[in-house]
């Protein structure tokens, strides 16, 4: 009896397990009947345990929230956009239906539900789209900023150029705006950050961009040259302050404008140079002259200067600058002739010699002839060079002097051998085409005393007329035959001209004076040696 018990309980038990299994399964399939089954996705809608009615009512009770960025893209903006703005609505309400209706709802237990691509399952209004997105903060030109390329900064004084970073702005593209909340809505997705979706204007040029760095370098470049002139105690520093105003800049080049440069030069010339300028010196006699006439002073090389200095710019190279010179003087400042000087007063017919402050010499001369209008200018000049035994040539002479000192043209100091008087008034009858005649032993002395571009003072002053005579007698007059002769040294085959002087001054020093000429020996053997090494 025991045994019969418990197998009707085994009976009845698994009879009630089956029951209840049977049970829930036919739940599940009624159940699957009208829900999806899990897994299920229509148009990558997760619609998993879903009713079609409830799938209908999270349409319409749809809601998107759109993340923008902020004004200064470091934050966002929360919008939303629910389906009644847009105008959602289910346009394939059958399709959904049948999609429910066809699937394995018998083999619920076991099946994951499918995924469904529809053509279109919802639709939404146009235009109230339109009218969304024309809403959002990222396309209100009040309220966002559109992003800014990286750029140079202005010059900063002392310090130069910088770049200053892009900036990103937060202004909306708006057909990729448009896209991005399109797709989001047709999924029924719940958020949409269009910063991700990259939605947004970005800036072209970065900060790290290599043109723009290359730029920077060359401007800074340019504005870090500091150049150094110096005039005397003054001083003029061209630096990054001045030369960023000549800088101008298209695309990513550099230009220099070259007639900032040419002003800049133009007014160092204008300041220091000294070249046909007024002077006023005082003389030997305590009195001053005003000087008007003469090319002696600094006179810059306009031209050349200001090609190398933008030259120097463009090399980036700094330091102390020296212009470029069609001529010097001694010194700058309002005695640029500085304290080595010749001082010639043709009133007095009397000049003088200073080296170093110090009065070394002075003399008589004859200067130009007055009464032929001949008359030696006045005016400050320097001495263009020095020669031995130069040839002085006119329209009715030509003739050998042993010292030449020009100063103005074809104007100089020489020795005059054929003169025996100078000083006094004589210039007025028995002077020179305009140069300064002197004895030749003094003549000899200044060309020892004077150098290449010393100044040369010549004025009048009223007053200091002078009755003073200086005598050149044939002794000393001699001493130019001598001199020569003795020039001539150890005879070689270039030393014709030489000898060609020697026997031109022996001839040209007269009959009284040729009795002083104590080597005349020697030109005669120089003569004869010279001829024997043409044979």
């Amino acid at each position: 009896m025991k045994k019969k018990g418990l197998l009707l309980g085994l009976t009845v038990f698994c009879s009630i397990i089956v029951v209840g299994l049977a049970g829930a399964y036919i739940g599940g399939v009624v159940y699957y009947s009208s829900h999806y089954l899990n897994g299920t996705t229509i148009n990558g809608i997760d619609v998993s345990g879903m009713t079609y009615e409830k799938l209908e009512n999270k349409i319409k009770s749809y809601t998107l929230t759109v993340s923008e960025r902020d004004a200064e893209a470091t934050g966002v903006f929360i919008e939303k956009l629910t389906g009644s703005q847009l105008g959602i609505e289910v346009i394939s309400e059958e399709g959904l239906r049948n999609i429910m209706k066809d699937q394995k709802k018998g083999l619920w237990f076991c099946e994951t539900g499918d995924s469904y691509v529809k053509e279109q399952i919802i639709n939404y209004d146009q235009e109230k789209l339109t009218a969304c997105i024309d809403g959002l903060k990222g396309l209100n030109e009040k309220k966002a900023k559109h992003p800014t390329d990286a750029k140079i900064s202005e010059y900063k004084e002392n310090f130069g150029y910088s770049i200053i970073p892009e900036t990103q702005g937060n202004y909306l593209i708006k057909d990729k705006a448009t896209e991005a909340i399109e797709k989001a809505i047709l999924k029924l997705d719940k958020k949409v950050d269009l910063d991700k979706k990259g939605c947004y204007e970005v800036p072209t040029i970065d900060q790290g961009n290599k043109d723009l760095n290359k730029l920077l370098n060359t401007l800074n470049k340019y504005v870090g040259v500091k150049i150094t002139y110096k005039f005397g105690e003054n001083q003029e520093v061209l630096d990054g302050n001045t030369i960023n105003k000549w800088l101008t800049v298209k695309g990513y080049k550099v230009k220099i404008d070259s007639s900032k440069v040419n002003e800049y030069v133009a007014n160092l010339r204008r300041t220091y140079d000294t070249i046909f300028r007024p002077r006023t010196f005082k003389t030997s006699y305590g009195k001053e002259v005003t000087l008007e006439d003469g090319d002696y002073g600094w006179w810059m090389n306009y031209t050349k200067e200001q090609e190398e200095l933008l030259a120097q710019i463009k090399e980036g190279t700094s330091g102390e600058r020296k212009p470029v010179y069609y001529q010097t003087a001694a010194s700058y400042g309002k005695n640029d002739y500085g304290n080595s000087y010749v001082e010639i007063n043709l009133t007095a017919q009397h000049l003088f010699v200073y080296k170093k402050g110090k009065k070394v010499l002075e003399t008589d001369f004859c200067s130009g002839n007055t009464s032929r209008k001949m008359g030696t200018p006045e005016g400050v000049y320097g001495i263009t060079y020095k020669e031995r035994y130069g040839v002085l040539v006119g329209e009715t002479y030509e003739s050998t002097v042993a010292f030449w000192m020009p100063f103005n043209k074809d104007i100089g100091l020489h020795d005059a051998i054929w003169k025996n008087r100078f000083g006094s008034d004589f210039y007025k009858t028995e002077g020179s085409h305009g140069c300064i005649n002197l004895p030749y032993n003094t003549a000899k002395e200044i060309y020892d005393l004077v150098e290449k571009g010393e100044a040369v003072i010549c004025y009048k002053l009223k007053g200091t007329e002078s009755d003073s005579v200086t005598k050149q007698d044939e002794k000393e007059i001699a001493q130019a035959a001598i001199d020569a002769i003795d020039a001539i040294g150890k005879v070689d085959k270039d030393s014709g001209d030489d000898i060609k002087t020697a026997e031109y001054m022996y001839n040209k020093i007269g009959s009284g004076a040729r009795k002083y000429v104590d080597n005349y020996g020697t030109l005669e053997k120089a003569k004869k040696a010279y001829k024997d090494l043409a044979k």
